[in-house]
């Protein structure tokens, strides 16, 4: 249950994420603020004074915010991520403290299916290593021909926001849409398939757009990618912790599978060395979510967040509803 409104709520915010510089310039007008999120973000102030002070931590869903940094924030009411992503954050802890975990879906969904759709071209028709030939003077050479998405079929791991949206783009192409969830949606133009490795078998692309953490940690494993074949392509925007890399690299330099683009990967920023001896991999840096108009609807969602919890307002409270599920 959302708890009742608490007027006047006080204490400063915690930023553990990076923000752009208008982000923080609206969170430092409505609270002081503490600004950790540069390099080893995810830390708390060292000072005990500063840390008693602090309500709200903005955090993201791979940095998160654990039992033991709540614990060293006494006066902590609000916990929110910054994306739609919240796997990182202790929901348990938090209802425990009473502590309300809200996020920011719907902010950058389109972006993000832009962005899939972006990858899932640029990996088919082979157009990183295309530009770096023509640049090379070869020209003649490497005018084979290419896969098209037109009319092939989409496997999509996670039906939320992004994945319907990444189905309504694809259906541009043609292409028929599977996807594969704990429960099936009420969608007639996409047909649900209760075993990844099932739809793997029947997908040209396997994309991955669901959360991470432990329910969803290396799902596309090397019996997936078996079943997906040499034809196939994995498209990952959601996290990098669904994919097992290990098994991922080795399917690539096999040839089990004809190619993946990522724009997460497990340990991110550093980027495994096995992936990178493949030239069948396109990796971008975990900027799917990024555009302008993404970023200005997140500015708008954060200060209206943080003021409605200072005001004494009602939040979506995440920890309340995963209890409740």
């Amino acid at each position: 249950m959302t708890p009742a409104p608490v007027p006047g709520r006080a204490g400063d915010i915690l930023l553990r994420a990076p923000l752009p510089a208008d982000s923080v310039a609206a969170l430092a007008h409505l609270a002081r603020l503490h600004d950790l999120s540069g390099p080893g973000n995810g830390a708390i102030p060292q000072d005990a004074a500063a840390c008693r002070a602090i309500g709200i931590v903005v955090t993201n869903g791979s940095i998160g915010l654990d039992a033991a940094a709540m614990a060293a924030l006494p006066a902590l009411g609000l916990v929110l991520c910054t994306g739609a992503g919240y796997e990182g954050v202790d929901l348990a802890a938090a209802r425990a403290r009473g502590i309300i975990v809200a996020n920011a879906p719907g902010t950058n969904d389109r972006t993000v299916a832009d962005h899939a759709l972006a990858l899932m071209l640029a990996i088919t028709r082979d157009l990183v290593f295309l530009d770096r030939a023509v640049r090379d003077g070869l020209w003649d050479s490497v005018r084979q021909a290419r896969p098209t998405p037109s009319g092939a079929t989409l496997g999509l791991l996670g039906y939320g926001r992004i994945g319907q949206a990444i189905a309504a783009r694809a259906r541009a192409f043609d292409m028929t849409i599977l996807y594969h969830t704990r429960t099936p949606h009420p969608d007639p133009d996409a047909r649900h398939v209760p075993d990844l490795a099932d739809m793997a078998r029947q997908a040209d692309y396997l994309v991955v757009a669901c959360p991470g953490g432990p329910r969803t940690r290396h799902l596309v494993n090397a019996t997936v990618l078996r079943a997906l074949g040499p034809g196939g392509f994995v498209v990952n925007v959601g996290r990098g912790s669904v994919v097992d890399t290990d098994a991922l690299a080795a399917a690539l330099l096999r040839g089990d599978i004809a190619g993946a683009a990522l724009d997460v990967v497990e340990g991110e920023p550093a980027i495994p060395p096995a992936l990178l001896e493949t030239g069948r991999v396109i990796l971008t840096p975990h900027l799917a979510g990024r555009s302008p108009q993404a970023r200005l609807a997140q500015k708008a969602l954060l200060e209206n967040y943080v003021a409605t919890y200072i005001q004494g307002g009602v939040l979506p409270n995440l920890a309340e509803q995963k209890a409740a599920t």
